[in-house]
């Protein structure tokens, strides 16, 4: 964030530097980006013939399934292996971009992996899982989407609360980037998302209930 300007010439620099995009910045986003791109193709593919609601969710799940296992995953590799920032590479890179942030991710840290390991094997899966259940509609697809919508919602709370209770010595908001960007805007996505896919699936629930309550009184 733009901080207070003292003489107006170092105050200009200062405010540039700050808002200026680096390569390691942008590569990483255009990776982000590129991600999108394939889970939006994947998703309008699956959903061809479907209503919005659902193409939407599975965009987002197929988005989603591509960052648990693409990102995630080797994440999760490069903690037990020893730590990004040791580590070389693309996604090691990213990391490290985001780990500018919140430091925990660049260095081992307990919780998050842990948290990540979860996420990779369990909520990856269910993603998959429920994409198959929306294309056959399966009846078991409000089951998974609740159960994947509330450990995606589990995830970021375990990332943050921790860090919060002990006033955030690893995360950095000085930065609009990183603040804003790294993390309120791509946490948040997974805090919005699934909110919007538990309502989904509370009003799917009670349209299929009060369908069923209305067909045995007729029977009554």
């Amino acid at each position: 964030m733009p901080h207070g300007l003292g003489p107006l010439a170092s105050g200009a620099g200062s405010m540039g530097a700050e808002w200026e995009l680096g390569a390691e910045a942008g590569g990483s986003l255009l990776l982000c980006a590129a991600l999108l791109a394939a889970g939006c193709a994947l998703g309008l593919r699956l959903g061809r013939g479907r209503g919005v609601a659902d193409r939407g969710a599975l965009i987002w799940l197929c988005y989603d399934a591509l960052v648990h296992f693409a990102l995630e995953g080797p994440f999760v590799y490069l903690s037990l292996v020893g730590n990004v920032a040791n580590s070389d590479g693309l996604i090691a890179s990213l990391w490290k971009e985001y780990g500018k942030a919140d430091a925990r991710w660049v260095y081992f840290d307990p919780t998050i992996v842990s948290v990540e390991i979860l996420t990779v094997a369990l909520d990856g899966s269910l993603a998959l899982f429920l994409i198959y259940a929306i294309v056959k509609e399966k009846h078991y697809r409000h089951f998974l989407q609740i159960t994947l919508c509330v450990c995606e919602l589990y995830g970021c709370w375990m990332t943050f609360l921790p860090e919060w209770l002990t006033r955030s010595p690893n995360l950095n908001t000085s930065n609009w980037l990183y603040c804003w960007v790294y993390l309120f805007f791509f946490n948040g996505v997974w805090v919005l998302i699934p909110g919007l896919l538990l309502w989904q699936s509370w009003v799917e629930l009670k349209k299929m209930h009060q369908k069923e309550t209305s067909s045995v009184k007729k029977f009554q």
